[in-house]
């Protein structure tokens, strides 16, 4: 895709959705949402499939996503950064590399359940599928409205029967480096506290 296709799509998309999370400058790779490096190798609309538009864009510095853990991550080289794309279909992770950018993806059908914290440091989404905890990162200047919108939306794309990849139930249809990733025993971690959905509404776990 040229540079002109690029920056094309990514203004229309832009255009397209009422968030302000979603820019024309993060999605054709100019520029992160909290800096003025290109976060990633490859712009991040062209990681897009066709007709695919996002609703929310997250992003953050150097905590990368984490696989299983919160704390297992895969996380950028250098001056890189990393982009979540929330569509309608998916959540698309990006971590920028210099040689070729890491891309996870979570369809939401594969998703039992979400929820989001907020830190001082940093904020975090979590996305919970049958088999496999994500924890994708967030810049802490991120307002919790967005954290809060994006939740509701995944949730709402949820199945009440998470689906797994055709031809075995021992694996969710989710991708890394472009192959299902292996089912993987959750590891428990330290309890906090966290804002639950039910239904697109938050549900205070102190009541």
């Amino acid at each position: 895709m040229s540079d002109g296709n690029v920056a094309d799509r990514a203004f229309t998309l832009a255009e397209m959705t009422s968030s302000d999370s979603v820019t024309m400058e993060v999605l054709a790779g100019r520029e992160g949402r909290f800096s003025q490096s290109p976060p990633l190798t490859e712009p991040p609309v062209t990681y897009l499939d066709v007709g695919e538009a996002p609703a929310y864009v997250l992003t953050n510095g150097k905590r990368g996503i984490g696989l299983g853990t919160k704390r297992k991550t895969v996380s950028p080289d250098g001056d890189r950064r990393t982009v979540v794309l929330v569509t309608g279909r998916r959540t698309l992770c990006l971590v920028g590399k210099h040689d070729e950018d890491e891309v996870i993806s979570v369809p939401h059908e594969a998703v039992a359940d979400v929820s989001y914290k907020t830190g001082l440091r940093a904020h975090r989404l979590a996305l919970r599928t049958p088999r496999k905890m994500f924890h994708c990162w967030v810049h802490r200047k991120t307002d919790e409205s967005v954290l809060e919108a994006v939740a509701a939306f995944i949730e709402e794309r949820q199945t009440d029967a998470p689906e797994s990849i055709d031809g075995g139930d021992d694996a969710n249809r989710v991708m890394y480096r472009g192959r299902p990733v292996a089912p993987q025993e959750p590891t428990p971690e330290p309890e906090e506290k966290q804002t639950r959905y039910y239904r697109g509404q938050p549900i205070d776990d102190d009541e």
